[in-house]
């Protein structure tokens, strides 16, 4: 049973920093295409950034790019995405996804 368990979550203050990550068992981690989603309060799901298998591809929107870094670790079946520079439209609920499959997702609160 394929299962996302994403962590690191917090308070920080506008300009610093949180590293997410999301641990995936269930399927071969190393092939698939990972991506993270960001959910604001009241607001749609968005998606962030994706990643290929082999992390030879890397994508962002553009709210985040320059500022957020994914990454992963193929050896431990983990997903990771670095945020700089936060800013408080960043808070919200961030989930990892493969495919039609959801972690329960993370909060982070960017506030002075």
């Amino acid at each position: 049973q394929e299962q996302l368990v994403e962590s690191g979550g917090g308070w920080v203050q506008p300009g610093g920093s949180l590293t997410l990550s999301c641990v995936g068992s269930g399927f071969a981690f190393s092939r698939e295409n990972m991506r993270w989603y960001h959910q604001a309060p009241g607001k749609e799901r968005e998606y962030v950034a994706l990643i290929s298998g082999q992390s030879f591809v890397k994508q962002y929107s553009n709210a985040v790019r320059g500022r957020f870094a994914v990454s992963r670790d193929n050896s431990k079946n983990t997903l990771y995405l670095q945020m700089n520079n936060l800013r408080p439209v960043d808070t919200g609920v961030y989930y990892c996804n493969h495919n039609e499959e959801w972690g329960q997702g993370t909060q982070v609160i960017v506030s002075a």
